[in-house]
């Protein structure tokens, strides 16, 4: 009996569409970040403050969720280009669509977009998106402890913020215990504590973001 492998063969066919897109956007000047977290993790509120913190920084994004809009009306209102793309029920972004989602946002004029992917700890770090950068959220009111139950997550990134700092009084975790699990995973991931509430911690994100952006195409 003949056995295929599906599930190869479609990663492996996005795995060179998502290559494809990412060499066309470094060529472009673009800067790509793929965000991900679990739901309530502070993703729209860290975009938000990471977007009025970098005024001179022309930013847009590419909201994706099962349905509902009110992401990228929340972006919308401070000026930043944005579009909701709903994934009729897959729990991931692949290349295809956030090529497809670029396409209808429009990226002329850009600097960075931020994908802000479906909410979940598992699907989206399974599939490349053409992103040249992949950032995780953890907020503290989920625990020290996701990095045990979700390791692909943590080795897929480049790096991870953990907000919702400020409230780390009133919750149970060790920033030195998560982020040794966290090194032990992927030694090489950038981790940064902040909160986009208070401000704390968010030069150091913004630092790096910056970092990141590829260079302009000479005119």
């Amino acid at each position: 009996m003949r056995v295929i492998e599906l599930k190869e063969t479609v990663t492996a066919s996005n795995d060179r569409d998502a290559e494809a897109l990412r060499q066309e956007l470094i060529l472009r000047g673009i800067l790509l970040v793929n965000l991900m977290s679990g739901p309530g993790s502070g993703k729209t509120t860290l975009l938000s403050r990471t977007i009025r913190d970098l005024p001179d920084l022309r930013i847009a994004v590419l909201e994706a969720d099962l349905d509902a809009t009110v992401d990228a009306e929340t972006i919308e209102a401070l000026g930043a280009r944005s579009i909701q793309a709903h994934t009729d029920g897959m729990c991931h972004m692949d290349a295809g669509m956030t090529r497809a989602g670029l396409e209808a946002l429009g990226t002329e004029q850009t600097d960075v977009v931020f994908l802000e992917n479906v909410g979940n700890l598992i699907c989206p770090a399974e599939y490349d998106t053409g992103a040249q950068r992949r950032v995780m959220i953890l907020s503290v009111p989920e625990g020290d402890d996701k990095p045990l139950k979700y390791p692909l997550m943590f080795r897929e990134s480049d790096a991870l913020i953990i907000s919702k700092t400020d409230a780390l009084p009133y919750f149970d975790f060790d920033l030195e215990k998560c982020e040794a699990r966290v090194k032990k995973l992927n030694p090489m991931i950038q981790v940064f504590p902040l909160s986009a509430k208070t401000g704390e911690g968010m030069a150091a994100w913004e630092a790096w973001l910056r970092h990141s952006l590829p260079k302009k195409p000479a005119k």
